[in-house]
């Protein structure tokens, strides 16, 4: 068997969220946390939180205290998905990245025209909540609101938000209950281990949130 070049997250069909959380701390270096989980209950999958309505199930933190749970370490990872195999894979944002997060319409938009401009492009998540999550460089969080006034829109218009310090993305495999599972829209590969700045990709996703949603200037 080959080595695998070095950053280079394999296929995640099939895997489990214990060994999966642990490439992405050993391989990514990226921090992880273990989140919540599915339980069947009365023939029924249910999110461990017990909330019967809970609007992201299996896909949330599991503890109020989930920031300082993070770690970066392969080991520390190891042991505590090996506490509870089941539970989701969180990755907290303003760490190693922040993440853009647009409607799944727009994402796809945006991805068809960076791809036609040669974008340099990070890691692109897709979950079941029909929303995408593009990774970029930390501190997108303070620069996005005027990058987007300098374009001529309107921040509160379009359905963009920048996911920073205190927030998280769900990572594939992560099941949101019945819905399905976060999947990879763009896969982190070794070409795309070093992150684009939000100025590089902002216009692009800017454009076609404008457009999904009909949003003025």
């Amino acid at each position: 068997m080959g080595v695998r070049a070095a950053g280079q997250i394999p296929q995640q069909r099939g895997e489990q969220p214990p060994e999966t959380a642990v490439r992405y701390a050993e391989e990514r270096h990226w921090d992880v946390v273990p989140g919540a989980w599915l339980e069947a209950v009365a023939g029924t999958e249910r999110c461990s939180c017990g909330e019967a309505a809970c609007p992201a199930p299996g896909a949330h933190p599991a503890h109020a205290e989930w920031q300082a749970q993070a770690t970066g370490s392969a080991t520390v990872a190891r042991e505590l998905w090996a506490a509870q195999p089941r539970a989701s894979v969180l990755l907290p944002t303003g760490r190693a990245f922040d993440a853009i997060d647009v409607p799944e319409t727009a994402g796809f938009l945006a991805l068809a025209r960076m791809e036609r401009l040669e974008l340099a492009l990070g890691p692109v998540t897709r979950s079941p909540d029909r929303r995408m999550q593009f990774f970029v460089l930390p501190g997108a969080a303070d620069k996005v609101p005027d990058l987007i006034r300098s374009l001529g829109w309107l921040p509160a218009r379009l359905d963009l938000t920048v996911l920073g310090e205190g927030d998280y993305v769900a990572a594939p495999p992560t099941r949101f209950g019945s819905a399905g599972a976060v999947q990879w829209a763009s896969r982190p590969t070794p070409a795309n281990r070093w992150l684009p700045d939000a100025e590089n990709v902002i216009s692009p996703l800017a454009y076609a949130c404008g457009r999904d949603v009909g949003a003025g200037v």
